[in-house]
């Protein structure tokens, strides 16, 4: 082949690379078909997680192009380590983890270190309800590793009450389309610094009326949903909310988690908000 049309095809070969993964160009990325491998570590105390695994998995995979390994773990303490962190390269080959696990009293900061150490490196997370509460660990309740990761200390919450949410960020992506509402009885966790770590941001808002046994009513506030930069990098979406399964099978709290995962990846945009092919990564 003459010297010059070895160059121009070469060219042509690296015009159409550029193509298929630069914004904006001619062809798709090519990863925009590939699913979002994700993993959900939970279990632990307090919560119906045998079904709450199915109902937060499936849920996600209706409405965005997510795959799932599941790490449950049946105990139900707050002591257990649940196994899938026994490795130390737990979380590889997953785009996201979603933390769901009630593992308060794992404190060994050894182990937290080896949790948080893939996200410190950069990989997304989720945190959902009594992820909140887990890892504490040296400097609880004020400071703690596990709360610059989540973006928020919270210590504790109150009786069950059903929880106005209210979405007080209209321009972040996530909350797009979406609309307040009330939730059935659920735990609403206390914001222990009466707001969320600098390097986080609300999303929503949730009201709580309780009376006592007396007749009197007060009103709870806190943060129920925003995101963390976590070590500068790593994007993190938290919620308080998920304590009962109908809550965590509401479709707007599907929608609102499905949401919070895909910004954790970047890739909240119509090429992933599609139905997934299967739920499971180790389905056929």
């Amino acid at each position: 082949m003459p010297l010059l049309s070895r160059r121009l095809a070469l060219a042509a070969v690296a015009v159409a690379a550029c193509l298929t993964v630069l914004p904006g160009g001619a062809a798709a990325p090519a990863d925009d078909d590939k699913p979002i491998r994700a993993l959900l570590v939970l279990g632990g105390c307090c919560h119906d997680y045998k079904k709450q695994q199915e109902l937060l998995t499936k849920g996600v995979s209706a409405r965005a192009n997510v795959q799932w390994a599941i790490a449950y773990d049946p105990d139900t303490g707050t002591k257990h380590l649940n196994p899938v962190y026994e490795k130390e390269d737990w979380a590889k080959g997953f785009d996201v983890v979603v933390h769901d696990e009630c593992s308060a009293d794992v404190k060994d900061p050894k182990l937290v270190e080896r949790i948080l150490k893939p996200h410190k490196d950069g990989l997304p997370a989720v945190v959902v309800h009594c992820g909140m509460h887990s890892y504490r660990s040296e400097g609880y309740p004020k400071a703690t590793p596990w709360f610059e990761f989540t973006g928020l200390a919270t210590t504790r919450h109150g009786p069950q009450a059903p929880i106005d949410v209210e979405y007080v960020d209209k321009e972040s992506a996530i909350t797009k389309g979406l609309d307040g509402w009330k939730t059935v009885n659920e735990e609403l966790y206390n914001n222990e610094a009466g707001k969320l770590h600098e390097t986080a941001q609300p999303i929503a808002k949730g009201k709580q009326t309780i009376k006592s046994k007396d007749g009197k009513e007060r009103t709870d506030e806190s943060v129920v949903a925003w995101t963390n930069t976590y070590n500068g990098k790593t994007r993190v979406f938290g919620t308080t909310l998920g304590h009962n399964n109908d809550t965590v099978a509401d479709a707007r709290y599907l929608d609102l988690v499905t949401r919070g995962l895909l910004w954790s990846v970047n890739k909240l945009d119509e090429a992933h908000l599609k139905p997934a092919k299967k739920v499971l990564l180790d389905e056929k």
